[in-house]
């Protein structure tokens, strides 16, 4: 691997997998919809654009070994044509642009949620069928667009493609998941949701980064990976609401005290979504009945399949991570 490009390379997950990229002597091209100063300052080079622009991303791949495809268009609210087009249109996009400039291999971004059906997963592996039934557009577009990549793989032995599924990635610099998490915990927020006795996967940000570059090595040399995906995360889960119990105490948060029945959540969430799209469809519900699911369901999987080919193993324990975030957020905090 010589020169890479990271669609999303700007973001949370990408601009880790650029860092590592560049400590392992990777060349790397970011690709992204806006201005990077501080990649750019890192010496990498930054292309401004749209992969929903094919002629653009024909562009931006010459001259590249690997794609790592990492953008998308997440959440758990939109309008479909959105998230079609971004996730899947723009898939088919980069893995175009990829066979005309004969790009080696192709690592992407994918999400454990493309096998979730709203029952528990215990330790599941990648045996897990697709899920059928969706009740977010960001899943389906996932699971079509992963499809799309991983038959890729076995359609062209000249182009190699594999796809790496974190769960509930965080760490430092993670806009999303721990942000949303102590706003609405210090606003009174949040509410705990079915019997709390809950199990998930959380996948410390580097950890991840690292399993993209294993993945794409192997690619490279033994090719047991191609056409594959693989669930990553901290190699064990956690309790879900003891661990958010846990990041309140560390950040000075009020403890969750209330909490209120799945059922309760589902029918609510089943209720705002019909509001929300009658009234005010460019507004999030706080609770929707996917959300509901995930707050109340376990889901959590085997790292095994990734270990065995890929030789992940994660590096960041769940402790260690909470450390690092605690320090990085508090630091912030103190005047």
């Amino acid at each position: 691997m010589k020169k890479a490009l990271v669609t999303g390379g700007g973001g949370f997950v990408g601009s880790y997998i650029v860092k590592q990229l560049q400590e392992s002597g990777v060349q790397c091209v970011v690709v992204g919809r806006n201005a990077y100063p501080k990649l750019k300052a890192m010496g990498v080079t930054c292309l401004r654009g749209d992969i929903c622009d094919a002629s653009f991303l024909l562009d931006a791949t010459q001259g590249v070994d690997t794609v790592f495809h990492v953008a998308a268009l997440a959440g758990i609210w939109g309008k479909w044509e959105d998230y079609y087009r971004i996730n899947v249109l723009g898939t088919e996009n980069v893995i175009t642009a990829c066979k005309t400039n004969k790009v080696n291999s192709l690592v992407y971004t994918s999400t454990p949620s493309v096998v979730f059906n709203g029952a528990d997963i215990v330790n599941g592996d990648e045996l897990l069928p697709y899920a059928q039934k969706f009740l977010c557009h960001y899943v389906e577009s996932k699971v079509m667009a992963e499809k799309i990549v991983l038959h890729s793989s076995s359609s062209d032995e000249n182009f190699l493609t594999c796809a790496i599924r974190p769960h509930l990635v965080w760490g430092p610099g993670d806009p999303h998941l721990i942000p949303r998490l102590l706003e609405r915990g210090r606003k009174g927020q949040l509410k705990k949701v079915g019997n709390c006795n809950n199990l998930v996967d959380i996948s410390y940000v580097e950890n991840v980064a690292d399993a993209h570059l294993l993945a794409a090595v192997n690619l490279e040399s033994t090719k047991t990976a191609a056409g594959q995906a693989y669930f990553v995360s901290q190699g064990e889960p956690v309790n879900l609401w003891q661990w958010i119990d846990e990041l309140f105490e560390r950040m000075g948060v009020a403890p969750i005290q209330s909490s209120v029945p799945f059922s309760l959540a589902y029918g609510a969430g089943a209720v705002l979504e019909i509001l929300h799209k009658v009234f005010v469809p460019q507004k999030e519900p706080k609770m929707t009945r996917f959300i509901a699911e995930q707050l109340a369901k376990s889901h959590y999987f085997s790292i095994a399949k990734a270990n065995k080919d890929l030789g992940y193993k994660p590096r960041i324990s769940t402790s260690v991570g909470m450390d690092i975030i605690t320090s990085q957020i508090n630091s912030k905090l103190d005047p």
